[in-house]
């Protein structure tokens, strides 16, 4: 996933007027006017960098005359003491800016950072790492695009993007057969056309969602055991699903989980809980 001028922009801009960087009286009745000087980024920890494009755009829209010069690039990894930017400009407009680029750079670092530590678990497996609909709310574009620079696969990008049937979904339309089938008779009247994914608890869950055809089998909290038997009835039935692992997948069992034959795990964790990369700025 990529970041366009306009998600930056608005995720900036309400960041900002959420921070009341217009009315910075600190600063304002501290730091003297015509004062310039040079500030330095610095990461205080290991990790992935992500986040920089909003470090661009929080100086922009606070002073473009403000310059930015970014060392290293999103994705990257990073070390204690390293120089991800160089900026330079009025000490007020700097400083004002401080806190909000500071946050969108350390949570998308940490976001990042955890996400490489997941790949890196899994291996050599042939799996891809999934992300959820676990975001900060109205920071999803952000959060997502941050697992991408740490290697992630970006799934489900909001409601209308596929459909999830997903436990409630199918206690409420009476299971897996005719929520599916219900499913496609909307489609068919709307005129649309789009994945389908079942999340399944039991075994006998994934034979009706394999029965269905659909193109996704969410396998929800089931042992490795189980995830094997399905895999391999899955590859005995000429199926094209595939099949994604959920639940509670920490990075002390995600290798595990990867070596059972599923073609994609998930983890909300990778952005409803990251820690923060610790990374500072600091004027000279």
């Amino acid at each position: 996933m990529q970041l366009t001028t306009e998600t930056i922009r608005t995720a900036v801009l309400a960041a900002l007027a959420e921070d009341q960087a217009a009315d910075d009286v600190t600063t304002r009745w501290s730091v003297p006017a015509d004062l310039r000087v040079e500030a330095t980024m610095i990461a205080k920890q290991s990790g992935r960098v992500a986040g920089l494009p909003l470090v661009e755009g929080v100086f922009a829209a606070v002073d473009p005359d403000v310059s930015v010069e970014l060392v290293v690039a999103d994705g990257d990894p990073v070390v204690p003491g390293q120089l991800l930017a160089r900026l330079s400009g009025s000490a007020r407009s700097i400083l004002t800016g401080e806190r909000v680029a500071l946050n969108f750079v350390q949570r998308m670092s940490g976001i990042a950072t955890l996400t490489a530590a997941f790949v890196t678990a899994i291996g050599a497996h042939p799996v891809r790492l999934l992300d959820t609909r676990k975001t900060a709310p109205g920071l999803r574009a952000t959060d997502k695009y941050a697992v991408s620079c740490g290697g992630g696969t970006n799934h489900r990008l909001d409601l209308a993007a596929m459909v999830l049937l997903k436990e409630n979904h199918l206690a409420a339309a009476g299971g897996v057969l005719p929520a599916v089938r219900r499913v496609r008779d909307g489609m068919t009247a709307e005129g649309r056309e789009m994945a389908i994914e079942v999340e399944v608890t039991t075994a006998e869950e994934a034979r009706q969602a394999l029965d269905c055809q659909v193109e996704w089998i969410l396998l929800d909290n089931m042992s490795a055991e189980e995830m094997v038997q399905i895999v391999e009835r899955r590859n005995a039935s000429g199926s094209d699903a595939r099949l994604e692992a959920s639940g509670t997948v920490t990075l002390d069992t995600i290798t595990g989980v990867a070596a059972t034959g599923v073609d994609a795990v998930s983890v909300g964790a990778l952005t409803h809980s990251p820690a923060a990369l610790d990374i500072s700025l600091l004027v000279a």
